[in-house]
């Protein structure tokens, strides 16, 4: 079966550049503006090209790209939304020097032609809902730190300090309406609702966690393994070793979902301090020379075993089952 035309997209705001290789390698581009409007002028523009059903794929660098990418799906195209650290390594291999939306739109087509991601399926209404209320809710939450930090610093000018103060509060009062809001749409859909009680058994994750764990991985049965998801977390050890001379540290890729690592390191630094199962499991690693946020490092990555074990399984978390049953 003869693989469809590929079709690179460099997100941004306002606009967007498509890059379409056609049969014979020839490559064709368009820039549009990101809108609906503009999502209309690129099925056209496929349409002209003779293109029919594309493979289309882009990074996955935030909202930007959601409504082209849910839109295309729609129409019934292939889409794979893909890490932005795979292009730039593809770039590299390729000793890319150049750098601007038309390059990199062709870039992104070149690397779907030759390693043919894996598809992209769009999330349910109810999971799309509750990833932007935890998305909101993150920026509340980073706006009041920023806020409080201003605070804390010394703000000599009364009505400057009068001004942050309100809007402290204010963003205090958004960001208990929104765990309010978060916490009536898990209850209002069942699924959620199990998947946030099976989560809640685990030791340090709470309801916070178990929503920020449903809103970034909306869809656990979509992976293999824990170790998968993990990866996909970026908590999985990158090694640093060659030959005889270099000799690194393990560290964690980090390359992955940055707000899930950040989602669970507080609740792996609750989980040492407070549950003697992680407390035993730690002080195993110490004992092996783990350093400390070595450790910290490999309970988010147990949590995240964890989690996948229990939402797999429909099983909540039992110490001694979770010895047994291996989750990667």
């Amino acid at each position: 079966m003869t693989n469809p035309p590929t079709l690179g997209l460099d997100i941004a705001k306002l606009k967007f550049n498509a890059c379409l290789i056609r049969q014979g390698g020839k490559f064709r581009h368009r820039v549009f503006p990101n809108t609906e409007a503009g999502f209309s002028q690129l099925s056209e523009w496929l349409e002209q090209q003779g293109a029919g059903r594309v493979h289309a794929c882009l990074e996955a660098t935030g909202a930007y790209g959601d409504s082209l990418a849910a839109y295309l799906h729609e129409r019934g195209h292939t889409v794979s939304v893909v890490n932005p650290a795979a292009i730039k390594a593809y770039a590299q291999s390729r000793l890319s020097r150049t750098k601007n939306d038309r390059v990199d739109a062709a870039l992104i087509a070149g690397f779907c032609a030759e390693r043919r991601p894996p598809a992209w399926q769009p999330p349910a209404p109810e999971l799309r809902e509750l990833q932007a209320l935890v998305r909101r809710l993150d920026s509340l939450v980073e706006m009041r730190t920023m806020e409080e930090n201003r605070l804390s610093s010394g703000v000599v000018v009364e009505a400057v300090r009068e001004s942050v103060e309100e809007h402290v509060a204010y963003l205090s009062e958004q960001i208990k309406r929104t765990e309010a809001l978060i916490r009536s749409h898990i209850d209002r859909h069942p699924g959620l609702r199990r998947q946030r009680e099976l989560l809640d058994s685990i030791p340090g994750i709470g309801e916070a966690t178990a929503a920020a764990l449903l809103a970034e991985v909306p869809d656990i049965k979509q992976y293999k393994s824990a170790r998968q998801v993990a990866a996909f977390a970026g908590l999985v050890p990158r090694e640093r070793q060659s030959g005889s001379s270099v000799r690194g540290r393990v560290r964690l890729s980090k390359i992955g979902n940055a707000r899930l690592r950040k989602a669970l390191y507080f609740p792996a630094v609750t989980a040492i301090r407070c549950s003697p199962f992680f407390q035993s499991w730690a002080e195993g690693l110490r004992q092996r020379g783990k350093s400390k946020m070595a450790v910290i490092g490999a309970v988010m990555r147990k949590l995240v075993h964890l989690a996948y074990g229990v939402l797999k399984t429909g099983r909540p978390f039992d110490p001694e089952w979770s010895q047994k049953v291996k989750t990667a």
